[in-house]
């Protein structure tokens, strides 16, 4: 069990394996897979058999981290291609690599496969012991939704006494610890994926909700996770750029669901005295949801909808709202009741709905589920309001899909009316990746915002006027002027400070896209950034000062 003093990065290092293993385990799950194509040694060709005795002492794809004993894995990628390094991973002590393609030159033994990325994942799996076998498997994907739903359904889960990991874009929880996740990727990749598992699994959780994205499903990140239930927030437009299309975005998010079939790899489990479903929880309200439930009924999981539809199984019947909280009225196969919320926001309602079916499906009980939802004070960065004394609302938010943005704005915009005021957006867009939605967020922008300043999200390695100019093509077609209702400032504190001294008294200024993250990706990499020390250091600057003994 963890310790009060631990931190995460004791529990992973404790959890990493300190006893070799023979390389004849995983060239078997290899062969069984249909994956190894061959081998080599010395530049010459031989039978993997011959490789068998080799003993490993650790799993990386990351030339840096290799120590004497690891096992290299070459990853074409984007930007670099793994096999450049093989040679590196050699002198720094790698005992074999696991390659794409034969690297004739190398004398280092080397396991030739069909898709490395698959065959990284097979070899953490092994070497971590396949930790998902000890732990019951809830992911969770869609477009938007997946960070608050997986704080809700890890507080339901642990309300019915289920000790509940986490793996997700805001934090990451081991056991009791929960940390802030430093890194702008939600599914982390498979050797540092497996290896929390298995430290959850030693830690004594029972559960470990994994924010499961399209990327970490596409780049087989998460292959060899034994997943027990697949939650869907929602379908809209993202990632493109990485994806190609709609129709493979959304079938990389439908992968998630064809896992749950039950197999060799996948197993009933009992856990903890419980037998363990598969189970599909998807968004009724979904114009996706047929689709997903039509996969899921195939794996032959049990299949929970809910939301608004009155098909859902789990289905709202009435919603109270303020600026701070939701009451949900809601029917479940275990019966009427409600549940009063601590987050602001009408889209939360789906988020909730979906910690319920979870409850339902895991025939947990719904009195304690509801408890562990009733005491989520706050999801960081996720409508998290600034107040310093100021006539105006500043509230951040991580939106940074339109579908997200137009939430957000459609909640703000209606309260700030109701103070006489409006809303003024500050929002970016990632560079190097979905370029379709920059116009598409700045004509939502348009439509629904007073103002709208089009600043820095991470633009990477590209322009980051292009960036700009993109959104800003989508707002002037929603009828903005540039300096006068539209403004374009990349460097984002300086435009945060621009907002605020534009804001009337009774405005809401939205500060969107990063939220909890505490960095900025440009050309030459992360640079430290917090938003809400920037935002409160520009309230400061105009003499607002938050009351820290309130």
């Amino acid at each position: 069990m963890t310790t009060p003093d631990a931190t995460i990065a004791d529990l992973l290092a404790a959890a990493e394996p300190t006893e070799p293993r023979p390389l004849g385990e995983l060239i078997a799950r290899l062969t069984a897979d249909s994956r190894l194509h061959g081998a080599r040694d010395g530049g010459k060709a031989i039978g993997p058999a011959a490789l068998a005795s080799i003993r490993i002492r650790g799993v990386t794809d990351d030339s840096r981290t290799v120590r004497p004993g690891s096992l290299f894995v070459a990853i074409p990628g984007l930007h670099a291609d793994g096999h450049m390094f093989v040679a590196a991973a050699a002198e720094a002590g790698a005992t074999i690599a696991i390659v794409e393609r034969p690297l004739p030159d190398i004398a280092l033994p080397q396991l030739v496969v069909e898709g490395a990325p698959a065959a990284l994942a097979d070899a953490a799996a092994w070497w971590s012991g396949d930790p998902s076998l000890r732990l019951g498997i809830v992911g969770i994907t869609g477009t938007d939704g997946k960070t608050t739903t997986s704080y809700l359904a890890a507080a339901a889960l642990e309300a019915a006494g289920l000790s509940s990991g986490l793996i997700g874009t805001v934090a990451t929880q081991v056991g009791r610890i929960r940390e802030a996740n430093p890194e702008h990727m939600t599914t982390p990749g498979a050797p540092l994926l497996q290896r929390t598992l298995r430290a959850m699994a030693d830690a004594g959780n029972a559960v470990a909700v994994v924010e499961t994205t399209s990327h970490g499903l596409a780049a087989d990140r998460v292959r060899g996770i034994a997943y027990d239930v697949a939650i869907l927030t929602n379908l809209t437009h993202e990632h493109l750029e990485f994806h190609g299309s709609w129709e493979a975005y959304r079938d990389a998010k439908l992968s998630l669901f064809e896992r749950l079939a039950v197999g060799p790899a996948n197993p009933r489990k009992d856990l903890g005295g419980r037998r363990w479903p598969k189970a599909a929880i998807v968004n009724a309200d979904d114009p996706s949801a047929g689709a997903f439930a039509g996969v899921a009924q195939e794996a032959g999981a049990r299949i929970v909808t809910y939301g608004t539809d009155p098909s859902a199984d789990v289905r709202a019947t009435h919603v109270e709202e303020d600026a701070h909280r939701l009451r949900i009225g809601y029917d479940a196969p275990s019966g009427a009741a409600s549940v009063d919320l601590r987050l602001a926001g009408r889209f939360n309602v789906h988020n909730a709905l979906a910690a319920v079916a979870l409850g339902e499906a895991l025939e947990l009980d719904p009195a304690a589920v509801r408890a562990g939802l009733a005491g989520v004070r706050a999801v960081p960065g996720r409508m998290e309001r600034l107040d310093a004394g100021q006539p105006f609302g500043v509230v951040i938010d991580y939106a940074h899909s339109p579908a997200s943005l137009e939430k957000v704005l459609g909640l703000l915009a209606p309260l700030a009316a109701a103070r006489g005021g409006g809303v003024i957006a500050v929002f970016g867009s990632a560079g190097e990746r979905d370029t379709e939605k920059r116009p598409m967020m700045g004509r939502i922008a348009a439509a629904r915002a007073r103002l709208v300043v089009v600043t820095d999200e991470d633009p990477r390695g590209e322009d980051r006027t292009t960036i700009l100019e993109d959104i800003a093509r989508g707002a002037e077609d929603g009828g903005k002027r540039r300096d006068r209702d539209l403004f374009l400032i990349g460097d984002r504190p300086r435009a945060i400070e621009a907002a605020f001294e534009r804001a009337r008294p009774g405005d809401i200024v939205l500060l969107a896209g990063k939220g909890h993250e505490r960095s900025i990706i440009g050309p030459d990499g992360p640079v430290a950034y917090d938003e809400r020390a920037t935002a409160l250091a520009a309230l400061a600057r105009l003499g607002h000062i938050p009351d820290t003994e309130a």
